[in-house]
């Protein structure tokens, strides 16, 4: 069977099969960090690595600037979906020999302000020749206190669902330089009881889906409610992907109680309820079809 067409979640199913946990595993793979310590420390360990390659994650002809912020900022805005606060960072860097040494330099510019406007110390990491396209593949640790860590799975039919921000018309310009929503993410966790939350990289298309099934849970989308970035349709707010917004779920109650919280606090920054939460389908039955979002083995 050839990678092309299997799809990448039956593909990192595959992956994983049989890797060991290991003590001390509060969650391995399958959210958006993996989450290490005990069930009654006072805070946990974060961990996630992601990458970008010239030619799918950005253009060769880019602001290496750019390319750094993103690298990094894209890692972060996993920390952030779990409610965590970022703290270190390892970075690994392939690049052709023929290659200018300002691409380089202007790509560690980006990734140091990425680093010190969210409080990120780079501590190493590696460098190496690349015969072929730049990677960069970065390595974030943080921290989240045990009693506001939120998972993708658990969420409960009924819940209703959330986005921040707009989405849609990320390959515009949107995917080089969002800011990753740790400040949100954190105030969040600590003023409503949230069920289940990740980020929006692959576009709620793919990535709603893998937040229900998380949760053992069917969805429902109000194509008409997805909050748009202007000139964008609900397909592309659907399938685009590299949004990094939060995708979130909670009681109704706890969202009337939301509401007038948030816009309060974050006043340039909506929140808009786009569906909800359902029982899980009928085997044999359908979920919500939506388009899909971005996928490297479609």
């Amino acid at each position: 069977m050839k990678l092309a067409g299997m799809g990448e979640d039956a593909l990192v199913a595959a992956l994983l099969r049989g890797l060991p946990a290991g003590a001390g595993v509060i969650c391995g793979p399958g959210d958006d960090c993996a989450v290490l310590g005990t069930p009654r420390a006072k805070k946990w360990r974060l961990l996630k690595t992601d990458c970008v390659i010239e030619g799918v994650h950005f253009r060769p002809d880019e602001d290496p600037r750019k390319i750094g912020w993103k690298a990094l900022a894209r890692t972060i805005s996993d920390i952030a979906a779990m409610a965590g606060r970022p703290e270190h960072a390892l970075v690994t860097l392939a690049i052709s020999g023929d290659d200018e040494l300002k691409r380089a330099t202007g790509i560690y510019a980006g990734l140091k302000k990425c680093a010190k406007a969210y409080g990120v110390a780079i501590v190493g990491g590696e460098t190496a020749r690349s015969p072929g396209p730049l990677f960069l593949s970065i390595m974030v640790s943080g921290t989240v206190e045990r009693r506001l860590c939120v998972f993708r799975s658990g969420g409960k039919p009924g819940d209703l669902l959330f986005v921040t921000g707009r989405l849609g018309g990320s390959l515009l310009g949107g995917h080089l330089d969002f800011k990753p929503r740790v400040e949100e993410a954190q105030w969040l966790s600590r003023h409503v009881k949230l069920h289940a939350m990740m980020d929006l990289s692959d576009g709620l298309g793919a990535d709603l889906p893998r937040l229900a099934r998380a949760s053992g849970c069917g969805y429902r989308i109000d194509e008409g409610a997805l909050p748009l970035n202007a000139g964008c349709t609900a397909k592309q707010a659907l399938g685009d992907g590299e949004d990094y917004e939060l995708l979130f779920a909670l009681a109704p109650g706890e969202a009337k109680k939301l509401r007038p919280l948030w816009a309060r606090q974050f006043p340039r920054l909506r929140i808009t309820e786009i569906g909800a939460l359902t029982a899980p389908a009928r085997r044999g039955g359908k979920e919500d079809s939506t388009p899909h979002g971005y996928d490297h083995f479609a």
